[in-house]
């Protein structure tokens, strides 16, 4: 079955971010194409894209190859995070649907009673959804596209711990969408941009080596490197 470009381009990003395919490691067509289980076409389309969001590059006379961020790229990231994320939850609070606002209060409700419970591991995915909604509402495609790309790389760079205190993280949360729909844009920009300085702390970068098995659903064959 012809797998889109789009979902191609998903899932090779998926198996770069969690290691799958090591930095600076080789992506041949044919390779990718075998484990995906689809052409050459959608594979060649897919590693334009993700050529120009930063995760592959390709060398004259040896193809493409994945990226090899340096510790200042990493740490610009970072810097750019901290400008765009209170950007995003300004517009947010100008142009936000009920449907955003709706999946926004379940979130934080579902965050702080598992952060109450000490509930650790479900967090991070519902932290993840939580801004994902959160740039979605922006209601700035282009935006949004900006703020997802952001977070991909950022989770390929760092590895994030948990919070200290996760239930004043979430209340952060509660506060930001509270903002949000109220309208008040100066403060839904100010809440977020504390809530990512402090986010910020807790991002390590991760060791050139680190490597671990891909779960992607479309994955098909091995892959030797």
């Amino acid at each position: 079955m012809r797998i889109p470009a789009h979902s191609v381009c998903t899932a090779i990003r998926d198996d770069i971010v969690s290691g799958v395919f090591e930095r600076g490691s080789r992506l041949t067509e044919e390779q990718l194409a075998r484990r995906y289980g689809v052409s050459r076409v959608p594979v060649r389309e897919a590693l334009r894209t993700l050529e120009s969001e930063g995760f592959v590059v390709s060398r004259r006379h040896a193809g493409a190859h994945v990226a090899e961020p340096t510790e200042q790229e990493a740490a610009d990231l970072l810097e750019i995070r901290l400008l765009l994320e209170p950007l995003g939850a300004a517009r947010a609070a100008q142009r936000r649907t009920e449907a955003h606002l709706k999946v926004l209060r379940g979130l934080v409700r579902l965050g702080q009673e598992r952060a109450r419970r000490g509930e650790g591991e479900d967090l991070r995915s519902l932290g993840s959804w939580f801004h994902e909604t959160l740039a979605q509402a922006c209601g700035s495609p282009g935006l949004t596209a900006l703020l997802t790309q952001l977070r991909h790389k950022i989770a390929w760079m760092y590895t994030v711990e948990q919070p200290a205190k996760p239930v004043e993280s979430w209340a952060e949360h509660g506060a930001i969408v509270d903002a949000v729909a109220r309208g008040d844009v100066e403060r839904a920009r100010t809440l977020t941009a504390l809530h990512a300085e402090r986010a910020a702390v807790a991002h390590r970068l991760r060791r050139p080596e680190w490597v671990r098995t891909s779960q992607h659903a479309v994955n098909t064959a091995s892959v030797r490197h």
